[in-house]
């Protein structure tokens, strides 16, 4: 096992620091010694190749040792005049070379003590040697990291790397002279710790100012993930092989207790959305210049928002969206309501824990455009603060207000919350955000301009159907206006006026149709208010449909309201008729009179197939919209546009499969008026 370790971790790390001089033979950019470094890269390959493949007391594979040594001193030598063509101090370059002549000799007496017949006292020379030179070469790095401390942060890392390698070497090499043999276990934890210099040397390359090193971010962390589960097979394995030698009788059970524990407890880190997020939170920040891959952020982004038909509707998509872009968990839109704004659509939010905002925040956002960070502003007390709404603050979870801006007015505003990291927000977000809120915003706005044109459109249908019924009344005019006529000379006969019934039946067969046609999209104004009894108009209306569908009334007697007669007649019809169309032919259809205190509420009540929130919030009262097969989705918007004319107002409550009830609600009168009424 512990030999299948040592080939597979130095396979492994040979095949990065060869992907790794590939990469830096490929720069361009100026500022470091590019050649030099890719060809020590190449050597430190060779070499790990040599361990992985011959084993490391070969000679192969101390030669590689030797030339990777060298290819490091030269390039540490370089960086030392990278700055200029001034060489060296000649102290320094004496240092440089005498350890690269030990470096030479101690292969030199690797090769005279390896020959017949071995002599042991030379091999363990030349492995002092190889101990001198690994302390010479941390020493001559210890130099280096000195002489370059004003350099890019990603050269000081390669520096830094560069003594981790030859830090695992004297630890090897100190190990095997104290032990008189070569430790197979600590040469198993060398091959994972040249993986981890690698590793470090890619960081480095890509931090480093000088050069722009681009690497996917997906396969950045795919590649994370497979060393990652590399790592824990391999601790694995280590693991089994310790409990299997000390175990005892009891070894196999105790290394099943242990895979099993060991992989629950793995499974359970890795479904963790706090460690995903802190994963890519600490990947982005330490191995790419900037926080977010923009490219794959504004793909997304896009994506999101032009998603085809049968998802969600597009103000949820927005929503969605923009928590995407910074990793938060939910979100809620507000939208434009009056001077201020109110709840929109909703992803992963709870509607009970928001609220409206009041008109000034809404035109501060609309003049500043500024994104509100939530954490500041309930540290500091600011004109910012106090124009955010008290619930916003309270609500822990709420990150970032990002206002909507478009043209010179404000779309609208989308509170993110909390990502599962915590962390603040930088000019990254911030700009990103900005963006993506513009970005927005237009989809908004090019949606309710097109919902207009599509409404204006619905009106000019409507128009010209109601231009074909006013011919069609045209036509019953004339026809009535001829019957008339020629009843004043033929009225005495008895044919005449057989067919004259027979024109006036018809006539009122089309009339009744023509009336039926426009009772649900004919309005009218409503004129001025007065005091109305409400359960005698609300009987009236029962007994005229009772024949149609079952009818009940309840509530109180002497309820008075200020309201029009004939618009109050015709807003209980609409509502009337719905609760019909909603319900069974068998089930009844309750008005509920209630008079209480200044306001007179009229129930109409079913048990139909009732509606959603969301049918009721976005579709319920929007001209042209309707659930009924053929219908003109006038009912109840004109309902509404009739009970605000009577400075009244309508609530819906409703259940999915289990009924509606809309609450008229008006202004209470006295009975008193009532008589004054009656008196004029």
């Amino acid at each position: 096992m512990i030999a299948t370790l040592t080939i597979w971790t130095h396979a492994l790390a040979a095949l990065l620091f060869g992907a790794l001089a590939l990469w830096a033979w490929q720069r361009k950019e100026g500022g470091v010694p590019r050649r030099p470094l890719a060809f020590a890269l190449g050597m430190t390959a060779l070499w790990a190749l040599s361990v992985a493949g011959i084993g490391g007391a070969e000679t192969g594979t101390r030669i590689a040792e030797a030339l990777r040594n060298l290819s490091w001193l030269g390039f540490m030598i370089l960086l030392h005049r990278r700055d200029g063509n001034v060489r060296p101090p000649v102290a320094l370059g004496t240092v440089y070379g005498v350890v690269a002549l030990v470096s030479v000799a101690s292969v030199v007496l690797h090769l005279f003590g390896s020959a017949p017949p071995v002599s042991d006292d030379i091999l363990t020379a030349a492995l002092l040697l190889r101990m001198l030179v690994a302390v010479a070469a941390l020493v001559l790095v210890r130099a280096l990291y000195t002489a370059i401390e004003g350099s890019p942060a990603g050269l000081r890392w390669i520096v830094l790397a560069l003594g981790g390698l030859w830090f695992l070497d004297f630890n090897v090499l100190t190990a095997a002279y104290l032990t008189a043999g070569w430790p197979q276990e600590l040469i198993a934890l060398r091959g994972f710790g040249v993986i981890v210099v690698a590793a470090a040397m890619a960081g480095a390359l890509n931090r480093k100012d000088d050069w722009n090193v681009q690497v996917s971010r997906t396969v950045a962390y795919q590649s994370m993930s497979l060393v990652a589960v590399g790592a824990y097979f391999a601790l694995l394995a280590l693991a089994s092989s310790a409990i299997a030698t000390v175990g005892g009788e009891n070894a196999r059970v105790l290394q099943t207790a242990f895979v099993f524990g060991s992989t629950a407890a793995i499974l359970t880190l890795v479904s963790s959305t706090w460690l995903r997020a802190w994963a890519k939170v600490k990947l982005a920040k330490h191995f790419f210049r900037h926080r977010y891959d923009y490219r794959a952020e504004w793909m997304r982004f896009t994506e999101t928002l032009g998603a085809p038909g049968g998802t969600a509707a597009l103000d949820e998509r927005i929503v969605k969206a923009m928590a995407d872009l910074t990793d938060s968990p939910a979100g809620v839109l507000l939208v434009p309501e009056g001077n201020g704004l109110g709840m929109g659509s909703a992803w992963n939010w709870d509607r009970d824990a928001a609220g409206p905002a009041d008109a000034a925040l809404a035109l501060h956002l609309a003049a500043t455009g500024r994104i509100l960070d939530l954490d500041m502003l309930r540290t500091e007390e600011s004109v910012e603060a106090a124009l955010v709404p008290q619930w916003m603050l309270d609500h822990e979870q709420a990150w970032v207000l990002v206002p909507l801006p478009h043209l010179d007015a404000l779309a609208g505003a989308i509170l993110l919350a909390r990502p599962p990291v915590r962390r603040p927000l930088d000019w990254e977000d911030f700009d990103l955000l900005k963006v993506a809120g513009r970005q927005a915003a237009s989809y908004l706005a090019e949606t309710r301009a097109q919902e207009a044109l599509a409404d204006a459109q619905r009106f000019d249908e409507f128009n010209r159907r109601f231009a074909f019924i006013l011919h069609d009344i045209k036509n019953l005019v004339s026809q009535l206006t001829l019957t008339a006529r020629n009843a004043e000379r033929h009225a005495d006969k008895p044919e005449f006026r057989a067919d004259m019934v027979e024109t006036l039946r018809d006539s009122a067969d089309k009339m009744t149709a023509l009336l039926a046609r426009l009772s649900q999209t004919g309005p009218r104004r409503a004129e001025g208010l007065r005091a109305v009894e409400i359960v005698p108009l609300v009987e009236r209306l029962v007994v005229a449909r009772r024949g149609q569908h079952p009818l009940s009334t309840a509530g109180a007697r002497d309820a008075i309201a200020l309201a029009d007669p004939a618009a109050l007649e015709q807003v209980l019809g609409h509502l009337i008729q719905n609760a019909i169309d909603a319900s069974l032919p068998h089930e009844p259809v309750t008005l509920a009179v209630a008079a209480d205190g200044p306001d007179v509420t009229i129930e109409v009540i079913d048990k139909g197939c009732g509606m959603s929130a969301a049918f009721i919030r976005d579709r319920l009262f929007k001209p042209f919209v309707s659930s009924k097969p053929g219908g003109f989705g006038i009912g109840a918007y004109e309902a509404r546009a009739l009970a605000t004319a009577m400075e009244g107002r309508i609530e819906v409550s409703s259940q999915e499969g289990r009924g509606s009830r809309f609450r008229l609600i008006l202004k209470a009168a006295h009975a008193a008026d009532v008589q004054t009424e009656r008196a004029a």
